[in-house]
């Protein structure tokens, strides 16, 4: 390499650690921001409370439930819709027009403005299917925005198994099935759970869907059932932020609800990484 190319190499390095530096920094500084402003407000009263005086007193407990309910809900929806999705798209179909249109689309819907879900969420679930704002509406909603990201995670954790271990199985006799729970989905089980929790981290912070079909402004008692409306963390936080008859009042209390979803979504991040390792390293020993 002459000159000239050590000098582009050294200045292209320069620039990628610099684009670096930046993106960390700006990292840096929100969590910084909301972990000194919002630190404060965290106690156990605050965090198994419920909302008092307008909410400008309590806590977030029933925002927090609502949260972790939803989240279960769209699990329950995208997960097994995603995986059995991806199966088929990678082990059963051909490739042709159809399938390639049918990823393009998934790839397009995977960036798509989520109030645009809440939209669809409102329009089909609650006008066409009948349903009340609530739970399940929400839930669905959610399902079908993490959906593309959990077919085109699931789908790419698939293609990472190498062809030598299908044709193996099926040359020991197995079946199409077998050789696919039995060696293909072992082997991309790592980088599915991770698709599908970073899938489900990403709802945990949406606003727009659930404010259209199920999320309350106030409700002081916890949901009994997936029919009945409320509360969510990022809801929660909106209505603090903006819509509060007293913002500078209750901007601790923002802060605190912030923090608290931020780690709530780095608990489904740090669950990924988890999983992913435990799996890496349990097919390496020979376990699965």
């Amino acid at each position: 390499m002459n000159n000239n190319g050590k000098i582009h190499e050294k200045i292209g390095f320069l620039i990628f650690r610099l684009a670096m530096l930046i993106v960390v920094a700006g990292i840096v500084y929100i969590f910084f921001d909301i972990i000194s402003k919002g630190a404060g407000a965290l106690s156990l009263e605050f965090l198994t409370d419920r909302p008092r005086d307008g909410m400008t007193g309590g806590g977030i407990f029933p925002a927090i439930v609502g949260t972790v309910y939803l989240i279960l809900i769209t699990t329950f929806v995208s997960v097994p819709i995603g995986v059995g999705a991806a199966i088929f798209l990678n082990e059963y179909s051909r490739e042709n027009l159809l399938t390639r249109l049918i990823r393009m689309a998934l790839r397009n819907l995977a960036g798509v403005p989520s109030i645009v879900f809440g939209l669809f969420g409102v329009a089909f679930f609650i006008q066409y299917m009948g349903l009340r704002p609530s739970l399940l509406a929400a839930g669905l909603t959610m399902g079908i925005l993490t959906l593309p990201v959990t077919v085109t995670a699931s789908e790419e954790a698939l293609k990472t198994v190498p062809a030598s271990f299908r044709q193996g199985a099926l040359a020991l006799g197995a079946s199409p099935w077998q050789m696919i729970r039995g060696i293909v989905l072992p082997q991309a089980l790592p980088g599915m759970l991770t698709g599908a929790i970073l899938g489900l981290a990403r709802a945990a912070g949406e606003t727009a869907p659930i404010l259209f079909t199920g999320a309350a402004f106030f409700l002081p008692f916890l949901p009994n059932s997936i029919h009945s409306q409320f509360m969510a963390l990022p809801y929660h936080l909106y209505i603090l932020a903006t819509q509060h008859h007293a913002i500078a009042k209750v901007r601790p209390l923002a802060y605190g609800t912030a923090l608290v979803l931020l780690l709530l979504v780095i608990i489904l991040n740090g669950t990924a990484v988890i999983l992913r390792a435990h799996y890496r390293n349990k097919m390496r020993r020979g376990g699965i």
